[in-house]
């Protein structure tokens, strides 16, 4: 406890308090608010009282609990006025005591409360911080991973969200998926670097404004450089940029077109077989701005899926060396026979979790992902 009394008669009856009960408290004395802010480091309690050399009243006491952290604060005077002790509670002080009305087990009864106190209202107000970020979180979600805009039954969407561990931080991972004609569906899942309120936020105004753009006829190949230029006209830090993999299928035409930014690419499972798509890698929006590529892709049979992810699903580790899962890594456990046996809506999650076991545990990053099915989807 640190004992803020410039009295050196006051603060030794303190200190006689507190040994006739043998409380077991260690007691640190300030003789002015300078000092007390010099010793305040690894205090439990402060003890204050409102004549100070350099602080009187409320005034101290407000000084007191801006640096006291997370320490309980009591004010010990000799004021015998119970509407300045009400007002000091009011300013946060846990208890208010009057010198000469206070003796040793109750002065150290009422340091002890307000310890509990004081770490009780912690405690709450943690609570509540965790409960505001989680409506935050469940808010930016929905924002982030909203649901298909779509009619058509000739084809399914399987979508899935799994965040990472960055303390129940949402990071940036979005999808969506538009139809604007009978036979046509535009798809997008992209990732805004890094974790938190902003990134999620500014992931939440690239797909809107992807949605915007799709829905509004913007040419194909105009989309991504518009999209780009929302990227670097809302970003906070000049660092932050994204990846994106679009694709728009002609479901007529049975065919796909595929373009990536710095994303990696599909996969496509069709025939039995299971490949990634040749698609051109891109640069990374928000870097150099260049126009991706696009990449025709032709569905050899009316039976496909069509699986988009973001990266965190294939970041995670094989084994204990540095290897990483990667997409050929994930092609192969697409190839595995206990694959074929699970359901399609089932596969993401089954993907996640054969993922995870050889990680070795829960991904670091989140995993966002499309399943886009046709005819038995395999």
């Amino acid at each position: 406890m640190l004992l803020v009394e410039d009295d050196e008669g006051d603060a030794f009856l303190v200190g006689e308090l507190l040994a006739e009960t043998n409380s077991g408290i260690d007691l640190l004395v300030a003789t002015s608010l300078s000092e007390a802010r010099q010793r305040m480091a690894g205090v439990d309690c402060v003890l204050l009282d409102l004549g100070l050399p350099d602080a009187q009243g409320l005034d101290g006491l407000r000084q007191v609990l801006e640096m006291s952290g997370s320490a309980a604060v009591c004010v010990l005077t000799g004021r015998s006025d119970e509407h300045l002790g009400i007002v000091a509670v009011a300013e946060g002080a846990q208890d208010y005591l009057v010198k000469g009305q206070v003796d040793g087990v109750l002065l150290t009864r009422a340091l002890r409360y307000a310890v509990e106190r004081k770490r009780a209202d912690e405690n709450a107000r943690r609570l509540r911080e965790v409960e505001l970020r989680q409506a935050e979180s469940a808010r930016l979600e929905r924002g982030l991973l909203p649901q298909p805009l779509m009619s058509t039954d000739k084809i399914a969407v399987h979508t899935f969200y799994r965040p990472g561990r960055h303390a129940a931080l949402i990071g940036g991972d979005f999808f969506d998926v538009v139809q604007t004609r009978p036979d046509q569906v535009d798809l997008i899942v992209g990732d805004v670097c890094g974790h938190g309120v902003d990134e999620a936020a500014l992931g939440v105004e690239l797909r809107v404004a992807w949605r915007a753009l799709i829905l509004a006829g913007v040419p194909d190949d105009e989309v991504l450089p518009a999209l780009e230029q929302v990227l670097m006209s809302e970003r906070r830090l000049q660092e932050i940029f994204a990846t994106v993999a679009t694709v728009r299928l002609d479901l007529d035409a049975n065919r796909g077109t595929v373009r990536l930014a710095g994303h990696p690419p599909p996969v496509l499972l069709a025939g039995g077989r299971v490949a990634p798509v040749p698609a051109p890698g891109g640069l990374l929006l928000g870097v150099r701005p260049r126009r991706p590529v696009a990449f025709d892709l032709e569905f050899d049979t009316e039976d496909w899926s069509l699986l988009m992810y973001t990266d965190g699903l294939i970041e995670g580790r094989v084994g204990e060396g540095d290897e990483r899962l990667d997409v050929p890594g994930l092609t192969r456990l697409l190839q595995e026979p206990d694959s074929r046996h699970v359901a399609l809506p089932a596969l993401p999650a089954w993907l996640v979790g054969r993922a995870e076991q050889l990680n070795g545990g829960p991904f670091a990053d989140d995993v966002a992902m499309l399943l886009v099915t046709r005819g038995g989807g395999r």
